[in-house]
């Protein structure tokens, strides 16, 4: 057995040579790559760039969405970002003193190979230039580099709150050149310059698209240093804000109204109120909390729930003041012009109730029974003859329990109905 090896290996080093031979080939091996890294950084510099202009082309492959906190308006991303130029003093396809072509790629380092200076423009934590002294530069035969370093980027990011919690927001990444001017280093994207292969899924965020553009260059005084931008749109996943944020402040205001169902002798009306109002502003300053503080852009929500604030702080005056006028004195008298406006608005009320009863079916009572005096068609249609009974103290605070339940319900039913409408506008035109 240790013959047959012998033999094997003896053969397979005379068919290796042979081929080489043959077909007038080099072999790779680490001598030959040393050799090569001697002739081309014998000379080299790393203080000069490669040619007069040098087009830098940049990719970003982007690994997941970390956050965006619209109340710092900044975003958190994990990614790639990719460079590629061409370095014609580093390629050994031709002119060498030997045949290298066995060698398809070398590695290197930015310490002993020049690299762009570039920076992220609008980075909240590092402005330094972009630097990885332990990611490898691969460069091929013709020179060309490409280099792929790895990072966390924080950038800021003007958040539009307007459809918050509904919202979409577009941030960019900004790539720019420092040290050197757009004469010197010319930036560009590659052919594909986005790659989400290797994307994670964010929780709260949807990520819709990821674009790359070349803006204009950034002009500084008299001169001008190029820049690429990678633009990221993003949009929040709704179902955990529609029911911890819209769902409750909807039901919560359509709460408002009900204090007018209270009866006064009950003693809860005042009460009911103050705690509606109380839940609201509590829920306002807690929303309040993640909204940036802008005056740039304006939250519908926010808007909705001050208007809605205003209406349960409304209530809470009208509440007192149905209590009020229901315990005045039956004495006291009523001015003639109070007089006439309240038998107007209980005509019409009466009205209305008597064509809602018209409509619904006649339920006959036993002739045994009598309703008693003031309950009859309920509390309100006792009175729905204003000719006939003289207009109380307490039939105006019951018409006036009437009228603000009405005219709320109506109010916050519109509001909210637009409310939803506006802040689902963005989301179905997208």
């Amino acid at each position: 057995m240790e013959v047959n090896k012998k033999i094997y290996k003896i053969v397979f080093v005379v068919c290796s040579f042979c081929t080489t031979v043959t077909f007038g080939q080099s072999v790779y091996s680490i001598t030959l790559e040393t050799a090569l890294r001697t002739e081309l950084f014998s000379s080299y510099s790393t203080q000069q760039r490669p040619n007069k202009q040098v087009l830098v082309y940049a990719d970003l492959t982007l690994l997941t969405v970390n956050d965006m906190n619209i109340k710092d308006q900044t975003l958190s991303v994990s990614a790639q970002l990719g460079l590629s130029w061409l370095d014609e003093r580093l390629k050994w396809d031709t002119g060498r003193t030997q045949d290298y072509s066995s060698i398809n790629y070398m590695f290197s380092t930015e310490r002993y190979t020049w690299k762009p200076t570039i920076y992220v423009e609008n980075s909240v934590e590092d402005l330094s230039v972009i630097t990885d002294l332990n990611t490898p530069m691969r460069m091929n035969q013709k020179g060309l580099i490409e280099w792929s370093t790895s990072a966390i980027y924080m950038v800021s990011c003007e958040a539009v709150i307007t459809y918050y919690p509904l919202d979409q927001q577009i941030c960019d990444i900004k790539l720019s050149t420092t040290g050197y001017t757009s004469l010197q280093i010319n930036l560009l994207l590659k052919a594909n310059p986005v790659d989400l292969l290797f994307y994670s899924e964010n929780g709260e965020w949807e990520l819709l698209a990821v674009t790359g553009t070349k803006p204009d260059d950034r002009v500084k005084g008299s001169v001008s240093h190029s820049k690429v931008t990678f633009s990221i749109h993003l949009q929040r996943r709704p179902m955990f804000h529609v029911l911890n944020t819209m769902f409750p402040v909807v039901l919560m205001a359509f709460l408002i109204p009900m204090a007018f169902k209270l009866h006064v002798e009950s003693g809860e009306k005042i009460g009911y109120c103050l705690t509606v109002l109380l839940a609201y502003a509590v829920y306002l300053s807690m929303i309040s909390e993640n909204i940036p503080s802008t005056s740039v852009s304006i939250c519908y929500l926010s808007i909705y729930l001050a208007s809605t604030l205003v209406l349960s702080t409304l209530s809470v005056l009208f509440v007192i003041l149905v209590i009020n006028v229901h315990h005045t004195p039956d004495d006291e008298p009523m001015s003639d012009r109070l007089k006439s406006v309240a038998l107007k608005m209980e005509k019409c009320i009466c009205r209305r109730k008597r064509n809602e009863s018209a409509t619904q079916p006649v339920k006959v009572a036993p002739a045994t029974e009598e309703l008693p005096k003031g309950k009859k068609h309920g509390a309100f249609l006792e009175s729905c003859d204003p000719e006939e009974e003289e207009m109380t103290w307490v039939r105006l605070s019951r018409l006036l329990d009437r009228f603000f339940f009405l005219s709320f319900m109506i109010i916050i039913s519109a509001s909210t109905i637009i409310f939803i409408f506006l802040i689902s506008f963005q989301m179905i035109t997208s």
